[in-house]
């Protein structure tokens, strides 16, 4: 399968860890623009100001939605964050959605939070995988 991994930039070595576990089971992972350079610290995570500048340069939320598009499905990588277990930000919400709309599949590593949009994402049905990618 086609793999698009989802989740916050805080999370960029696991993002590597996750795609090199998926490779290993077969899989073809994507990973979000600069996400390796982030992960290797080459590059600093930026301020939400710059993020949201650097998502309209770039055309940041279009390019991820042509890689779901392309994929069969997506994984997000809901870690804990912000005192929040489970936590899924709002561009991974967005892109769980895109996900949705285009009929792939939509795994969450972990359960689902407890958020203002928890019924969302539920009515998303994710898989859940608690953890173990041998379940995708």
């Amino acid at each position: 399968m086609k793999i698009v991994i989802c989740g916050s930039m805080i999370f960029s070595k696991e993002m590597m860890e996750i795609k090199d576990g998926l490779e290993a089971l077969g899989h073809t992972a994507i990973l979000p623009r600069n996400a390796e350079r982030y992960a290797r610290s080459q590059l600093a995570l930026e301020t939400k100001t710059k993020s949201v500048k650097h998502k309209i340069k770039y055309d940041l939320i279009r390019e991820y939605y042509r890689e779901i598009k392309a994929s069969d499905g997506i994984l997000v990588l809901n870690y804990d964050k912000g005192g929040i277990d489970n936590y899924v930000g709002g561009n991974s919400f967005l892109e769980a959605g895109f996900a949705h709309i285009l009929k792939k599949k939509v795994y969450f590593l972990f359960g689902i939070p407890k958020m203002l949009y928890s019924d969302e994402l539920k009515a998303l049905q994710p898989i859940i995988l608690d953890g173990d990618l041998k379940k995708i």
